[in-house]
């Protein structure tokens, strides 16, 4: 049989979202911590529906918090943006409920694994603080060679 690995990539946001991603990805590597962030529901609706796109480069906007220079219009084309379908308000509401019903088994197998580490709130800056404590508990700290 082959060896797994005990290490995965710290960075793998949203991922696994389904009890059947978190089995497979057992099969890839051991985790040793899991961070669970709880955001209200309406904060999350409210922010993915203040989404909206330049469908040519990809470019996102937020309403709220990283407007267009003049709305509706993107910064370095002038072309119109555009909000996609998913992030209509009602097609918002209904895949959070989705996403709240399949990651709940996965909340609770990291819970049961005593891996999962959950922090509350609703502005990153905020959260972040109490994330990067634990972050730097676990990972020892990079040494440059400017310092030997």
């Amino acid at each position: 049989p082959a060896s797994r690995s005990h290490f995965c990539p710290a960075a793998c946001p949203g991922f696994p979202r389904t009890l059947g991603q978190a089995k497979a990805l057992d099969g890839i590597c051991e985790l040793d911590l899991v961070i669970s962030l709880n955001i209200p529901f309406e904060t999350l609706k409210d922010r993915l529906s203040a989404r909206w796109v330049h469908p040519a480069s990809g470019r996102v906007y937020n309403m709220d918090f990283n407007p267009p220079h003049t709305q509706g219009i993107d910064d370095l084309t002038g072309e119109p943006l555009v909000q996609r379908e998913d992030d209509r308000p009602e097609a918002v509401a209904a895949r959070l409920r989705k996403y709240k019903d399949a990651a709940k088994p996965v909340i609770e197998l990291y819970k049961s694994r005593g891996i999962l580490h959950s922090f509350s709130g609703t502005e990153t800056n905020k959260i972040w603080p109490y994330v990067y404590t634990l972050l730097s508990s676990k990972i020892p700290p990079v040494l440059s060679d400017e310092g030997h």
